[in-house]
């Protein structure tokens, strides 16, 4: 869970035009509000008359700016994986704009299971059964086979940063396939659902399992059970997408994000390399 936007005018625009869309989509609150990175968005667990129990997320940007690949994630990905993953369907979205802010407004199936971390970064150990890991493994499957014209990682970006976090020569990314392009604890469930598809695309063949161990090095145990699960980490494409995913993770903490993770990350490069 994140903090609400630092400046109070923003949070209570952001709990307004989530009232609001919550009206358009005839829903009422019922759970605490839950914010999203940098505030960028606000959801809660919401009563609706016909589905009962939902998720209610509303994504806000500046009016010019409410396009793109974040901002049609969530739909794109329902319409290709909801009844063939193990995700929330997505029922209804609605749209508004007010004061020079577009809304988003998601309402999605509640998952009514905890998340396998509070945080992207996992800093408690996780006894998951044999039964987890091959349900992930097989949905990750058939997200790598479906076919999409997004793009979650580009050959271009990773020409630039490598060398820039990495101090080493770009690699060239020779197997491609979807990915849900987010995946960490924060984001997968006791069953396991796997959240949060906004940013699902194309990228680095077993990028997804990269992320996931990325996340997983401060408990070594658990590295090495996602390293098991995924022996794609283990071949030439799946160090590609290790270097690229920690290329990316160090640009993040050099923002701010994670900086707890930094020697972790320096330690499996060198490894890589």
């Amino acid at each position: 869970m994140y903090s609400p936007p630092a400046e109070p005018a923003d949070q209570q625009r952001m709990r307004r035009a989530f009232a609001q869309s919550a009206g358009l989509v005839n829903a009422t609150a019922t759970g605490p509000e839950v914010w999203g990175w940098y505030g960028r968005t606000l959801s809660s667990r919401v009563e609706h008359p016909d589905r009962g129990d939902c998720w209610l997320r509303l994504l806000s940007a500046p009016r010019d700016r409410a396009a793109g690949k974040i901002w049609e994630g969530n739909r794109k990905a329902a319409a290709l994986f909801d009844g063939h993953v193990h995700k929330p369907f997505l029922y209804d979205t609605v749209e508004s704009t007010k004061d020079g802010y577009t809304y988003r407004a998601e309402l999605h199936q509640y998952v009514d299971e905890p998340t396998c971390s509070p945080s992207p970064v996992l800093r408690t150990r996780l006894a998951l059964p044999a039964g987890w890991w091959d349900s992930l493994r097989t949905d990750l499957e058939y997200v790598s086979g479906t076919a999409t014209d997004r793009v979650a990682v580009r050959q271009e970006w990773v020409d630039r940063s490598v060398p820039r976090f990495l101090g080493a020569p770009s690699p060239r990314i020779t197997a491609w396939a979807t990915a849900h392009g987010d995946l960490h604890m924060a984001n997968l469930t006791a069953s396991p659902y796997l959240l949060d598809w906004e940013g699902f695309g194309l990228a680095p063949a077993g990028y997804d399992a990269a992320m996931l161990l990325a996340y997983c090095l401060l408990l070594p145990d658990v590295a090495q059970r996602v390293r098991d699960a995924f022996p794609i980490l283990g071949t030439a494409p799946g160090r590609v997408a290790q270097i690229i995913v920690v290329t990316e993770l160090l640009q993040s903490a050099s923002r701010g994000d994670h900086p707890e993770l930094v020697p972790s990350l320096q330690d499996l490069i060198a490894d890589l390399t």
